[in-house]
């Protein structure tokens, strides 16, 4: 996938960006339609990365497939609702039909948030050493990038933290304590859970692709801001060694285990 992605698109694309178009020529042949949404502004006065402003247009014009689309974008007042009104339509499927199966999804997505934040809430109390894992939840769970990560700290006893399970309702009030500028919707979730768990958790892994631009400037913003806390800033592109990722993940384990030595003697 990341090889096809790679072929597709240009040098300076993300690997996130690679990862996903591979994906889809995988998917183009084997289904009917291929949902590629276009997300400009999905919360008043901020924005999401270009690549979800162009995906469309990125896809449609390198893949010869039936493509499904709805468009987000509150500056224009294209709220969610609407877009997924003009889905259904798209699908042959009644407003009324579709506003209900709306309702009822946003109902269980609203459902299973807060489930995943109260679980995280029951990790704070571990006594195992507790790391932070900081990032775009497309990385974070992506088999190439971030679930090796978790693969290995798992197995190595570490309670884990998921950056996208913080609170939505903190989300501003945390961010604005590093600082009010970012407005990056996606960026701003991150840097929201760093600030918040800093003081609650062992270490901080942030996981980024290259050349991810809001990643970059977020990432050298708490590289300066937040200094009591041991961070390692893990960055993947598509020649990215798991031997090498590995091995920082080693170190910064040994360095924890040290640390929390020296704290209960």
């Amino acid at each position: 996938m990341v090889e096809d992605g790679t072929r597709l698109l240009n040098d300076e694309s993300c690997l996130s960006l690679k990862i996903y178009v591979g994906h889809l020529m995988n998917l183009k042949d084997k289904c009917d339609y291929i949902l590629v949404p276009r997300l400009f502004c999905i919360k008043k006065n901020e924005q999401v990365c270009t690549n979800f402003n162009a995906l469309y247009d990125i896809v449609n014009n390198i893949l010869n497939t039936n493509i499904l689309n709805y468009n987000i974008d509150l500056t224009n007042n294209e709220t969610q609702l609407i877009a997924f009104l003009g889905l259904g339509e798209a699908l042959g499927k009644s407003y009324i039909n579709t506003y209900k199966a709306y309702k009822k999804a946003r109902a269980i997505a609203e459902e299973k948030r807060e489930f995943r934040e109260k679980q995280q809430i029951k990790k704070l109390k571990s006594n195992k050493i507790k790391i932070l894992l900081a990032g775009h939840p497309y990385n974070l769970y992506d088999a190439l990038v971030g679930k090796e990560i978790i693969s290995f700290l798992t197995d190595n006893n570490i309670e884990i933290l998921y950056s996208n399970c913080i609170p939505h309702k903190i989300i501003d009030y945390e961010c604005n304590k590093l600082s009010q500028d970012i407005h990056w919707t996606y960026n701003k979730e991150v840097l929201a859970a760093i600030n918040y768990y800093q003081d609650k958790v062992d270490g901080i892994i942030m996981v980024s692709c290259f050349p991810c631009g809001p990643d970059s400037l977020s990432t050298e913003l708490v590289l300066h801001k937040i200094k009591n806390i041991p961070i390692i800033n893990l960055i993947f592109d598509d020649l990215s060694s798991n031997v090498g990722i590995i091995t920082r993940l080693e170190s910064f384990i040994d360095i924890l285990n040290n640390l929390k030595e020296k704290k209960n003697d």
